[in-house]
Parts: structure tokens; sequence; C-alpha cells
């Protein structure tokens, strides 16, 4: 795997994951939250399409509770803006920063991307659609917006074929990736397009033999010369080690050979001088450390050596304008300073300049346009301001502009032509409206209302009741007033009301509701609330705020993550060993009116957590991290008589804990007539692979058909309408890159 791709999985988990790592012990319980609100493929599931509705807003960070009453869907989870989908590239307007009014979304991620000349784009990745047009990893998007038609080179190969960099130069355009075929013709990794046609000329250096994939990541042309960067040992008929001059005319390898012992991502030709970034820390016959200098002539590293230093250090980006070299990727220092991730270098010393933007996340791409450096990444600071992903610097000062597009997701790539700059990556959403961590979508527009409570904290548990929409989480303002992790918001208007159990102690957390008439039930890691000692479970009076006589005070070094309530029982799913006067692990059925635990125990064994909970008639679904339950062996995932707590023949059998997370488990939970929604972390649920989703019969536990296949865990769900929202720390699902939130319909 190059370290391009390796950056760009590395920033997805950080950016997910890791910015809620502080919890990691309670990952699967915030995802309970969701479960309380109880275009496209024609595959569907009780009618729903496998691609979300478009017009649906998305997110800018992890959702992990949904809460809706049919007209408002609110949300809740850890993001500061909401805004329009926009798919994986956009076209922005250099002045404004505003996308363009017409432009195609493109599904999967973007690569690469480069002008065509005519006020039109060639782009890369890794995606199949852009518009309404089949594309495999390379398409030409028109001036007017348009998919070009009669363009379609389908790059290809195995399933994971990608195009990760383009160069135009005159009438041809250059391909550089993972694929076999490309044009109508096979071609190894690297090829050479008509760039009117399309179609593959009868260059072909047929790159191969990499470390552990093969691939061409960088592209630089210079004269009737093109340099090739990546991983590959062989290309051009030559023995090759990731780097490569290769004529222009016959596709074979010159005498030039600076051999690198590690991946090369970006390439820049400069005059008299080859620039490399990438991985390596040797090249050119001289320790160089992720970026080097080389002779056009010899391939000899030159005495420029800007050492760039941190733990997995690598240059992925490089540009360079008059006697400046700028350089992007991971360090914390370079050219002799302490430099975050992006650099301007002195380009015959090698010394790092005063131009200091000093961001706080990978830079992936660079572009320079006159006086401004346009940078993309995964970052939210640069140049002194807050910058999701994508900013505009000024090239004297370093410091960010007021162009501001807000990229949803990180920018993998960067071009600018003609007043418009280009942005591609998995960006999901540009713009939108400020809203931190709660927010309401109009279940009819996708778009967001007026509602915004303006959390200082996580949200973790939503439900709606009438006019009020009760809230918990970590926060300790919310709705324009003080509240400790747990609030009631008006829900036309955001305000918070008077009600104010105030839970505590400080670092607690309020993980589920459940609503029953004049009672809200209250799970999750605390030990007071509503004016009371009450240890991880409570039931407050909805007009007062306080907690009733109703006490079950589990044992718990944990939590209570879920609830539900079904006529005289409220069951409760977490982690403890006793509870309501009885031992009961991690999930139990309490009376309502006592908070006395009742005989019903299905007592998971090797439970982790009960993370999920629905009730549907006479039969309880449970999800979470165990093997066993209600007399039977069930992985993660089980229906148990209401009466028995003994489990039905249901098994759905959720299994593959997915690279990056701790386990399997199912986090969410919805019921819709005859369908069982279940989201967690899994790769096969039902007898199918369904990687974090899945739509299950309630009769036989089978995976229907609907297949959203999400890139990254699901969190919360809920169902109601016909409709089936999704929330988590994904980035793409349904095929589309899609960012965290997502209305199936």
């Amino acid at each position: 795997m190059s370290s391009k791709l390796q950056g760009y999985i590395g920033a997805s988990r950080m950016g997910g994951i890791g910015r809620s790592w502080r919890i990691a012990a309670l990952i699967a319980f915030l995802g309970a939250a969701g479960l309380i609100a109880g275009w496209g493929t024609s595959v569907r599931a009780q009618g729903l399409s496998n691609t979300p509705n478009q017009s649906a807003w998305v997110t800018d960070g992890t959702v992990r509770a949904i809460a809706t009453n049919g007209t408002t869907t609110y949300i809740g989870g850890y993001f500061t803006h909401v805004g329009p989908w926009i798919g994986s590239g956009v076209p922005i307007d250099e002045s404004s920063g505003y996308p363009l009014a017409v432009f195609p979304k493109v599904n999967g991620q973007i690569f690469a991307v480069a002008p065509d000349g005519f006020g039109g784009w060639y782009i890369g990745g890794s995606f199949t659609r852009v518009g309404n047009a089949s594309r495999n990893n390379i398409a030409h998007i028109d001036a007017d917006g348009a998919v070009d038609a009669f363009w379609h080179p389908n790059a290809d190969g195995d399933v994971n074929a990608w195009v990760g960099t383009l160069a135009v130069s005159g009438k041809t355009l250059y391909v550089g990736g993972t694929f076999s075929r490309i044009g109508g013709q096979n071609r190894n990794n690297l090829a050479a397009l008509d760039a009117s046609t399309g179609k593959a000329t009868s260059w072909n250096p047929n790159a191969a033999g990499g470390q552990y994939a093969t691939g061409v990541y960088a592209l630089a042309v210079g004269g009737s010369t093109v340099y090739a960067g990546g991983a590959f040992t062989a290309i051009g008929g030559q023995n090759r080690n990731n780097i490569a001059a290769l004529d222009a005319s016959t596709g074979k390898a010159t005498s030039w050979n600076p051999g690198a012992n590690d991946y090369v991502d970006a390439l820049v030709v400069s005059s008299s001088t080859i620039y490399a970034g990438g991985i390596f820390n040797s090249i050119g016959g001289q320790n160089r450390n992720c970026i080097a200098a080389l002779d056009p002539s010899t391939g000899n590293a030159t005495s420029w050596n800007p050492n760039p230093i941190a733990a997995g250090a690598s240059v992925n980006a490089l540009a360079v304008s008059g006697g400046t070299v700028y350089a992007g990727g991971f360090f914390g220092s370079i050219g002799g300073q302490n430099r975050n991730c992006i650099a301007a270098l002195d380009a015959s010393t090698g010394n790092a300049t005063s131009w200091n933007p000093n961001a706080n996340g990978r830079v992936f791409t660079i572009a320079v346009s006159g006086g401004t450096v346009y940078a993309g990444g995964f970052f939210t600071s640069i140049g002194g301001q807050n910058r999701n992903n994508l900013a505009a610097l000024s090239a004297s000062t370093g410091e960010a502009t007021a162009w501001n597009p807000n990229a949803f997701g990180r920018v993998n790539a960067l071009a600018v032509s003609g007043g418009t700059v280009y942005a591609g990556g998995r960006v999901g959403g540009i713009g939108g409206v400020a809203r931190n961590n709660a927010a309401a979508l109009d279940s009819s527009t996708g778009k967001a209302t007026l509602w915004n409570p303006n959390a200082n904290g996580y949200v973790c548990a939503l439900a709606v009741s009438s006019s009020t929409v009760y809230v918990g989480g970590d926060f300790s303002s919310i709705g324009g007033q003080y509240r400790n992790y747990i609030a009631a918001l008006d829900a036309s208007t955001g305000k918070a009301t008077s009600w104010n159990p105030d839970a505590g102690p400080s670092g607690a957390y309020v993980f589920s509701f459940a609503v029953s008439g004049s009672t809200v039930y209250a799970g999750g890691h605390f030990n007071s609330v509503g004016g009371q000692n009450r240890n991880g479970i409570a039931a407050l009076d909805a007009s007062t705020g306080k907690a009733t006589s109703w006490n079950p005070s589990p044992s718990t070094n944990g939590g209570v993550f879920t609830l539900a309530v079904s006529g005289g029982t409220v069951y409760a799913g977490g982690i403890f060993s006793s509870i309501g006067g009885q031992y009961r692990n991690g999930i139990a059925a309490l009376d309502a009116s006592t908070g006395k635990a009742t005989p019903w125990n299905p007592n998971p064994f090797l439970a982790a957590s009960v993370n999920a909970l629905a009730v549907s008639g006479g039969t309880v679904y449970v999800g979470g991290d165990f093997r066993s339950i209600g007399g039977q062996y069930r992985n993660c995932i089980a229906a148990l008589d209401a009466s028995t707590g003994k489990a039905t023949s249901w098994n759905p059998d959720a299994t593959g804990g997915r690279p990056y997370y701790p386990a399997t488990m199912v986090n969410a939970l919805a019921v819709r007539g005859s369908t069982v929604y279940a989201g967690g972390i899994f790769s096969s649920i039902g007898g199918q692979n369904r990687n974090y989703i899945a739509a299950l019969d309630a009769s036989t536990g089978k995976a229907t058909p609907w297949n959203p296949d999400a890139s990254d865990p699901v969190f919360a769900l809920a169902a109601r309408g016909g409709k089936v929202y999704v929330g988590g720390d994904f980035t793409e699902i349904g095929a589309e890159s899609r960012s965290y939130f997502a209305e199936f319909r």
C-alpha cells in the first residue's frame, strides 16, 4: 500500500474513532443512543433504495444519535457543520469560495485532478459513477459541468483498481495508478491516453513489481520525458526502484535512475531540478528523508536536503513557484525549522522560509495560483484560522485568506484553472451551516432547520416526545443554558427548557433515553441525577426533572447504554452485574413501578456490553458484544422472548470485526414492519457479507438484498414513515462518498 493511501486511511480513522478515543472503552455504548427513536439501484428492503437520498444534508463529524417525529429528524454526535452533500469532488469559485452552480457528483473517492485546458477537468480515483454516468475510476468533465459522454477509458483490473495521478501534456493525458486495463488496452498501472478520445496510445511502460503493491502514484512531464514515481521495481523495460524517467515517445526508461528505497508519492519538474517526495530515506545515491532534489541528467541527489522529521514522516505534496518549493505531508520539522505538515523551502538551500501556516493535520495536496497557495488535506486549523480540510493561504505571509469553502471530508487533490479551484477527495459536503453536535433536518427537504442548540460537547442520546427533544451526552452547555449532560430542548426553537436534572459528577455521560407518559428514563454513566443519588439509571419526572423513587441501582463500572419501554416493563442494557436487586449480567427487565428486576434473565455470556435494544410485539431484539444469550449461542445479536428471556431460533450471527476497530459488535437496532435493521462493527450477518449495516428478515434472521455497504461503523438507526436514517463514523455508504449521515427511502 502506498504511503499516500496509508495517509488517507490513517486520517480517516483518526478523524472518526480517533477524536473520540478518550472514551474508547465506551465506543459501543455511544452507538446505542441511535436506537431510541425506535436514486439509485433497484435492490430494496421494504421499498428502500440501496443509495441514499441525495437531498439529505450531511455532517462534518460522527453522528451518534438520531430521533425523528416524522416531520423533523434530530441528529446528535460530534460535528460542527451540516450541509448539502456534494459528492467526492467540487469546482469552487476562486473568489467567493462557493461551489459552481452545475457540476456532476462523484461517488467513491478522487485522488487526482487535472485541467483539460478548455475549462473542464480530468478526474481520477476510486469511483464508479460521475453524475448519472457510469465511469470506472477516471472521467472527463466538460466546461459546462456535464460528463463527457464520449470519453470513457474505464480504468479497471481487480477490485482494487484506482487512478492516483494525472498529467496533461499537449494532446496526451498520462495516467498512473493500480489498474491492468485502460482506454481499451491492457496497460499495467501506467498509460498515455488521447486527451480527446480517451483511447490508449501505443505508449506502454508496463510498471510492475512493487514491494507490497505495485502502483504509479506520481507523474510529472518535462519536455520529452515523463517522470514516474510510485511502488515498482520494473518500468519501461528496465529495473527501476520506485522512480524512473520515461521517453515520452517510446515509453522506454532512460538511463536516469535515482533508485528510491521506498514509495515516491510526489514529483515536480522545475528548471534544472526534479523534486521528489514520499516515504523513502534513500534516493539518488544519498540518504534523503522523504524529500529530495535530483539532477535531471545524472539522477543523483543534490546537496539540497530539508530532512523532514516525525515518526512516520511523509511528503505527499509538492509545488514550485519561483525560488520556493512548497511541501505538504506529515512532519513536525523540515528545513531546519519546526513546521507542521506544510512548509515553504528555499529552492537553493533547502532551508525553511519564515512562511509557516502550521496545519494541525496532514496536507495531501498543494496548488499555487498567483499570490495564493491552496492546501488540501485532513486538518481543522491552518494559517492561523479554523479551516476544515481546505484553505487558501497568502504566499507572502502564510495566513489563511477569507476564502473558506469548509470541506466536510478530506481533500486529496487540487487544481486551479480559469478562476476555479477543483477540490477532489472524499469531500462529502461544502459550506452549510454551523451546528455544534446537534442539528435538526427537515424530513421532507433534508435541509437543516433553524434549530440550533449549540452543545459544547458530544451528544450521545436523543428522544422526541411531543414538543420536547431530550438530549444526553457529555456537554455542560446547550440550548443557551448550563446543563450538565442532560437537557430538554424546545423542539421548535432549540432553547433549553427549565427541566434540569443536572447529572453528575464531572465526567459523567448520559447514553440513552426512553420516554413513557410523564416519565423520562435515562441511562448512562453517572451517580447522581434529578437531585438524587442514582447510579447509571433513573426515572425522571417529565415536568420537574426530579428523580422519582424508582431506583434499580445497577452495580456498574461501565454504564447503562440502552433502554426500551414496553407496557409496564423497562428493558435496560449495558455493563453491569446486578440491577433491580438481582444479579443480572448486562441486560435486565425492570418493573416500571418498583424498579425491581423481574425473573426475565437472558444472562449474556462473555459479554463486554449490551448496546442496543428494540421491542416489537413479544420479541426483544438485542445487540452488543456477546457470544451467548438467552441460553443459546448468539454472536452479538439475538431475539429474546419477552416473557421467558429465552433466545428464539432467530440467529443472524454477526461476525467479522473490521480492521482498525476493537471487536465485532452490534451498536444500533431499529424495527420497521417485518424488517430488523442492524448497525455496528461487522462484515457478515444474516448469512451474507454486510459491512457495518444490514436489513434482516424478522422471521428468519436472513439478510435481505438491501446492502448499503458502509465504509465504517454505524452507531445510530431510526426507522419511520417509509424511511431509514443512519448515522455513524462512515464516509462512504450506498456507493456514495457520503459523510456520517444518510437517509434511505
